[in-house]
């Protein structure tokens, strides 16, 4: 059984999340840029219960790791029943629909990605659980594995919804002026720089004097000056990679 969020509306982007917690969603889509995208029918949500896809009463989706250890593993066979299932309701082939499983073991969510899977028809998400998933249907479905950072949740529902709302506000006419997004940090390999509004002195702290100059090739330079400031003291990683890309 599905849950459709406006997934009647034809030629929007589409979102399909499979999870054993599908009253998670939309959660955070449902608010702020996303959340009205969603109304408008820029993009379509549906939520797949794996429960669905469990063979006996108890509707169970887990098992006990296979030689032993703690927790469990979600079964292989329950996911290729999600999976086949989304297959037969989409015609489209991996590179204009992808099918990824979200787990801390993943290769790193980043903003290429993003813009990546926003030029997608659509994207299948499988939220992890447990120990994670039987490695066999990874395998065998030739499933991706992404993670949005080298730390530990309950599991991939979050997850989902971070990477979603990421590339959402990619898609055209989500955000009012695209003209923003060229701007933002990791656009360039650059973290974005500084920002200020009225007033304009607050607690004896003035704005600096290059914004409000008026004159629009200072105010670009300056911004550049501060985005490479910031990037080579905080993200050494990215000011190399925007050194070697300058």
């Amino acid at each position: 059984m599905e849950e459709k969020l406006n997934s009647s509306i034809k030629n929007t982007w589409k979102a399909k999340v499979i999870t054993i917690f599908p009253e998670m969603f939309p959660g955070t889509l449902a608010h702020s840029l996303a959340g009205k995208a969603l109304k408008k029918g820029l993009w379509s949500l549906d939520i797949i219960n794996l429960r669905d896809f469990s063979s006996d009463e108890r509707k169970t989706v887990d098992g006990s790791p296979a030689g032993g250890g703690a927790g469990l593993v979600l079964r292989a066979d329950v996911i290729d029943k999600a999976v086949m299932s989304h297959k037969r309701t989409t015609d489209n082939d991996r590179k204009d629909w992808p099918v990824v499983a979200l787990s801390p073991r993943g290769q790193s969510f980043n903003q290429k990605m993003a813009a990546s899977f926003s030029r997608c028809k659509g994207l299948t998400l499988i939220c992890g659980r447990y120990e994670g998933f039987d490695e066999r249907v990874l395998n065998f479905h030739k499933i991706p594995e992404i993670s949005i950072g080298d730390y530990i949740i309950s599991g991939g529902e979050i997850a989902a919804q971070v990477l979603i709302d990421s590339t959402v506000r990619l898609i055209p006419q989500v955000i009012g002026n695209q003209n923003s997004l060229s701007e933002e940090s990791f656009t360039t390999d650059l973290l974005e720089y500084p920002h200020y509004t009225s007033p304009r002195m607050w607690r004896n702290m003035p704005i600096p004097e290059e914004l409000l100059s008026g004159h629009h090739e200072k105010i670009k330079q300056w911004r550049v000056q501060k985005s490479e400031e910031i990037t080579r003291d905080r993200r050494p990683d990215l000011w190399d990679k925007y050194q070697k890309t300058k």
